[in-house]
């Protein structure tokens, strides 16, 4: 070791400092506390980013294979076949449901066709068209019913004439609305 001229100076001797890294711990902690949801923000990204391309890459390896398939003629033509034939299929389903519907809608439009012409037979016999149907299976019940029963005569609660917005139905309690103007008072 010279300390005049030279200045050389052993480094051996010397302990060497900060050897645990503990000088970059109050750093990062800075670096985080400023940056941390900017650089979650950029990880998530770049995995998100990461998983597309690899999405990409593995559909582009086989797509050379699916577009060779697509392109034989023969896969083409049997595949439009059974797309035609399936086609076909589901139209005669579609029709003979059709079919079935306008038989079901005829005969129900022939069966109140057919109603309405009992119910016009027997009032111009002079029955009623209600009972006309309890009359075929018991005649006797059909001619008893025919009496007519008296009404019974209730009082109503309230007269024909009565509305309720009126003021003039209610009697003794009838609302009449406040004064307007200043209280009177000394």
């Amino acid at each position: 070791m010279e300390a005049d001229g030279g200045a050389r100076v052993r480094y051996e001797d010397v302990p060497p400092q900060n050897q645990d890294m503990s000088f970059i711990l109050p750093s990062v902690s800075v670096f985080l506390s400023d940056y941390g949801w900017y650089l979650l923000f950029l990880c998530v990204g770049v995995y998100l980013l990461i998983q597309h391309l690899s999405k990409n890459r593995s559909w582009e390896n086989q797509s050379p294979s699916v577009s060779a398939a697509n392109q034989d003629p023969l896969s083409v033509a049997r595949r439009q076949e059974a797309l035609e034939a399936s086609r076909q299929r589901m139209q005669e389903e579609l029709d003979a449901r059709a079919a079935e519907f306008k038989e079901k809608q005829l005969r129900l439009e022939e069966e109140k066709r057919r109603q309405k012409i009992e119910i016009w037979e027997s009032m111009k016999e002079g029955k009623s068209y209600k009972g006309n149907a309890k009359a075929e299976h018991n005649t006797e019940e059909a001619t008893s019913s025919t009496f007519l029963k008296p009404k019974t005569d209730k009082k109503s609660l309230r007269n024909n004439g009565y509305n309720p917005l009126s003021g003039d139905g209610g009697g003794t309690c009838s609302w009449r609305p406040g004064r307007r103007g200043p209280f009177a008072g000394g």
